[in-house]
């Protein structure tokens, strides 16, 4: 099965993927200093100038592959099976969303809900979307496109689809985990 992840557009896509694209930018500097170094005066400036060049070409493209895979894998929908329905499972996470006092941007009753969980004054929040599917909840959360990648960020996301996972009522595992399962 493909994995189903949550679908970003337009500046949101950009401002999200940007920490991959600055790597991507980096390495292609990086590589035009390999380019370049040939034509240096002096062969042992070229060859430390190559050197460089390489060392950045790899960190980087390396940094870049960090990022585009976790935030490939942040996208993907984690799936809950539940034995409610889905306006009783709708009813719920949207309590829920009430009582931690996230910002609704997209409500569309016993299909999908989507919020903003604002942490700082400052931004615009981490952004929660929940999917209703029968007795299935989808739920993803991702950092604040605007502020970028952060462990902390991450941290907040994994709290917010937590509340989410409490809300339905899934069954705690003994490991801790909850009882869903990652679309793949």
């Amino acid at each position: 099965m493909k994995a189903e992840r949550l679908q970003l557009v337009g500046l949101d896509r950009a401002r999200y993927f940007m920490p991959t694209a600055i790597c991507l930018y980096l390495g292609v500097l990086c590589s035009v200093l390999i380019l370049t170094s040939p034509f240096l005066v002096h062969l042992q400036n070229a060859v430390a100038v190559a050197v460089a060049g390489g060392f950045g070409l790899v960190l980087s493209g390396a940094l870049g592959g960090i990022f585009w895979r976790a935030q490939r894998r942040d996208l993907q929908y984690t799936r809950v099976a539940t034995s409610n329905a889905a306006a009783v499972n709708y009813a719920a996470v949207r309590a829920a969303v009430g009582a931690a006092g996230w910002t609704l941007v997209r409500d569309e009753p016993a299909r999908r809900l989507e919020a903003r969980a604002a942490v700082l004054l400052l931004n615009e929040g981490e952004r929660v979307t929940v999917e209703f599917r029968d007795s299935d909840v989808l739920v993803v959360s991702i950092c604040d496109p605007s502020v970028g990648f952060s462990l902390a960020g991450r941290r907040h996301c994994a709290e917010h689809r937590a509340l989410v996972l409490r809300a339905v009522g899934a069954v705690a595992l003994p490991g801790g985990a909850p009882n869903a399962t990652v679309l793949r």
